[in-house]
């Protein structure tokens, strides 16, 4: 079934857990998809486990709206949301309008994510107004690293957390249809989540949200850069595809591979005549 920013809604009023993962090319997207996920978020995530950045701060526009076009492609069921990179929607209501819709009219998204509470609730409604879908995200928000002094856990004192329930509302009211909350206290997103009429996706906040999202590459064992607490390895593929790609350096080299069954033939009367 195809899945839309209405059945997200729907999930929550009916208890139904939803999931979703990062992709950003065509091929694993089309995996994914066909696994049956929920939502499929083209992350500027992509900063670290694709460019090999130490945050996300460096992503462009241009490079969210060229990997959400691949993602597109491969998923067909899949709600497609795009993260807007730092600096695409701080600015000017204008410009978080304008790049939005540049996610949706060139990259093919069904909806945007911006990180962020009352600071950018004003561009949030914009966006909404102008007929974008909006998922909020807020917590641990990897644009705000600086400000955190790293990847810290958020909402741990009771201002804090306070804070956090009043973004959520605020969100909600300014027309999210959703909110990521990431590197939250368990009870603190379970409050969130109890607060809000939408759905919660949870990154590292406990088994209360609405549902849960991962970096794929995390979950498959394929980054081992760093491995978040909240991070479930759910297969070491990273390791399987070292073997694999070992064993096929070792058989070129050995004159194992190709075999005549990956071969091509030319017809010896035609192969004569080069002679």
């Amino acid at each position: 079934m195809k899945n839309t920013v209405l059945t997200f809604k729907q999930a929550k009023s009916e208890g139904k857990k939803l999931s979703m993962l990062t992709a950003y090319d065509y091929s694993m997207a089309k995996i994914i998809d066909e696994s049956n996920v929920n939502g499929i978020l083209i992350g500027d995530s992509l900063g670290m486990v694709v460019k090999g950045e130490e945050d996300t701060l460096s992503v462009t526009m241009e490079e969210i709206i060229y990997h959400t076009k691949a993602v597109k492609r491969g998923a067909k069921n899949s709600l497609i949301v795009s993260d807007m990179p730092f600096l695409s929607y701080h600015v000017s209501i204008e410009q978080a309008v304008s790049n939005a819709g540049r996610l949706v009219k060139e990259g093919g998204a069904s909806a945007v994510k911006l990180e962020g509470g009352v600071n950018i609730a004003a561009q949030v409604k914009a966006i909404v107004d102008a007929q974008i879908p909006v998922m909020g995200h807020i917590g641990l928000t990897p644009q705000s690293v600086n400000t955190f002094g790293g990847f810290k856990v958020q909402g741990k004192s009771k201002s804090a957390a306070k804070k956090l329930i009043e973004d959520a509302v605020l969100l909600e009211k300014a027309g999210v249809f959703s909110i990521v909350l990431e590197g939250i206290p368990e009870k603190v997103a379970e409050l969130i989540t109890s607060s809000v009429s939408i759905p919660t996706i949870g990154i590292g906040a406990g088994k209360y949200c609405d549902g849960q999202i991962l970096v794929y590459q995390d979950m498959l064992g394929m980054f081992s850069d760093f491995i978040p607490k909240f991070v479930k390895q759910y297969a070491n593929l990273g390791m399987i595809m070292k073997e694999a790609i070992g064993s096929y350096v070792k058989e070129v080299q050995e004159g194992a591979f190709p075999e005549e069954k990956h071969t091509f033939k030319i017809d010896e009367s035609e192969l004569q005549k080069l002679y």
